[in-house]
């Protein structure tokens, strides 16, 4: 389900022997990272059993330890904030080089009486869209890029200063301002087993773009979710706040975090791949000429992605309410928000990465619209499960590519556009009878949606600077 680190355990005995010269371990969990130190023999205790307790509440409370604002099923007074059971994946094991390589292990949660998942537990949710698709023998394998402003804030947020001016996408002068945390990232992301392909500055000031190695769709979640955790501790040693908020400044492109996803058989072959015979002229039956180097099963991926956009993705590819605001400037930031595909479009929210322009076992689609505040398990999650309902549904595209459509016929209506507020795709989600109820579950729904209400909420219960500027004076 899940590839392994390099030196992840097969035993007990491999993890006794892994921790011989060890007398503490850390341990986290998934979404906003949390974890603690666990002795050692607390730790191989643990592992040699179901788990260990610990508290729900962080199902209970925002990231700034708030706790929701209603009642949710998994964490709350009622039940006391009782403890589920914390289960260690032994094959999440790494070592942590900017903390004396202390041993590193996530963690996933059970239910305490049934020993069954946890609904809203990220890895969890994953690794169920990824056994969904295990059923009819597809593996789900994808990449992550996240594009982060790194900057160093005062203790208002104000008057954030960028760490490259400018707009120098590709530079390779402007890293040399702060090399050594350039360099620090790529170096410390290869020791800590996050494996970069890519790294290098992107438009906007004090942007930088790393993509991170494709791999299984659990594992590139880990990766994804530790990359932030690593240029976070890195950047203390440096004086830097490296951020993954997905609209920074308000008249200057978001930051992104675009995910890539495909499908294999259980021999490894790409299944989204066109065979040997179709290369030269294309698949015949395609629904559309930019399609005729996908498979048919590639092209009801699709069709399942475009027909649950809306419905079930859209909240856990656009999760906060500033993400929104990166939305709202569409293709003029390079963020699309409408429902759109096209064959390698970086306009279209979902782009067709195929023949001629790659190699046929590098097809795959790249989901354009989350912001690299994205939670990477709820966005691959949503992504595998709506895509592989369209494979199982055997759908077909209603709409043509990006490419037929014009600037007028968005503004006339012709195309379908995207939630332009949390609160609206949340409401989309939870209604009776969406794509997320289906296949998400009614309980995950409810969770999830609750805990969108709440920041909602928070944000209707804010006055804001600018709202002081606009109106103390005039209004």
């Amino acid at each position: 389900m899940s590839d392994p680190t390099r030196s992840a355990p097969k035993s007990i005995d491999d993890l006794k022997t892994l921790l011989q010269g060890d007398i503490k371990v850390k341990v986290a969990v998934d979404g906003v990272l949390r974890g603690k130190f666990m002795s050692k023999d607390k730790f191989l205790s643990a592992a040699s059993s179901d788990g260990f307790g610990f508290c729900s509440v962080i199902f209970g409370w925002d990231l700034h330890d708030a706790v929701y604002s209603r009642e949710l099923l998994i964490s709350n007074q009622g039940n006391g904030y009782r403890d589920i059971l914390a289960s260690i994946d032994l094959s999440t094991y790494r070592r942590i080089p900017w903390e004396n390589n202390v041993p590193f292990f996530l963690i996933s949660f059970l239910d305490p009486d049934t020993r069954e998942p946890i609904c809203a537990c990220p890895r969890g949710v994953l690794k169920k869209a990824v056994e969904r698709a295990e059923k009819s023998h597809w593996q789900c394998y994808a990449g992550v890029e996240y594009e982060t402003p790194r900057s160093l804030a005062d203790k208002k947020f104000t008057d954030i200063q960028p760490l490259t001016p400018g707009m120098h996408g590709y530079s390779l002068l402007r890293t040399q301002l702060n090399n050594d945390y350039f360099h620090a990232i790529f170096d410390e992301s290869q020791r800590f087993d996050v494996p970069i392909e890519g790294h290098h500055t992107e438009t906007g000031p004090g942007v930088y773009e790393t993509a991170l190695a494709y791999t299984s769709a659990v594992r590139m979640a880990d990766n994804a979710l530790l990359f932030k955790y690593m240029t976070k501790s890195i950047g203390m040693k440096y004086g830097i706040v490296p951020s993954f908020m997905a609209k920074p400044w308000g008249n200057l492109p978001g930051c992104s975090g675009h995910i890539h996803v495909s499908l294999r058989n259980a021999d490894g072959q790409n299944l989204f791949a066109v065979s040997d015979s179709e290369l030269k002229a294309g698949r015949l039956d395609a629904a559309f000429d930019e399609l005729k180097f996908i498979s048919k099963e590639a092209e009801q991926f699709l069709a399942g992605i475009l027909d649950g956009l809306t419905d079930s993705t859209q909240t856990h590819l656009v999760p906060t309410i500033n993400g929104y605001k990166r939305l709202v400037g569409g293709e003029a930031y390079w963020a699309p928000n409408a429902v759109t595909y096209g064959y390698d479009s970086r306009a279209a929210s979902i782009r067709v990465i195929s023949p001629p322009s790659v190699p046929p076992y590098a097809t795959r689609f790249e989901v354009r619209v989350p912001g690299a505040d994205m939670n990477p398990f709820f966005a691959l999650a949503a992504v595998f499960s709506i895509g592989t309902r369209g494979v199982e549904k055997k759908l077909s595209l209603t709409m043509p590519p990006i490419s037929h459509f014009t600037l007028e016929d968005k503004k006339a209506g012709k195309i379908t556009m995207l939630p332009q507020s949390l609160e609206a795709a949340a409401a989309r989600m939870m209604r009776q009878g969406s794509v997320a109820r289906e296949v998400l579950g009614d309980e995950f729904v409810e969770h999830y949606g609750g805990t969108r209400e709440h920041e909602v909420k928070l944000w209707n219960e804010a006055v804001t600077n600018w709202e002081v500027e606009r109106y103390l004076e005039l209004a």
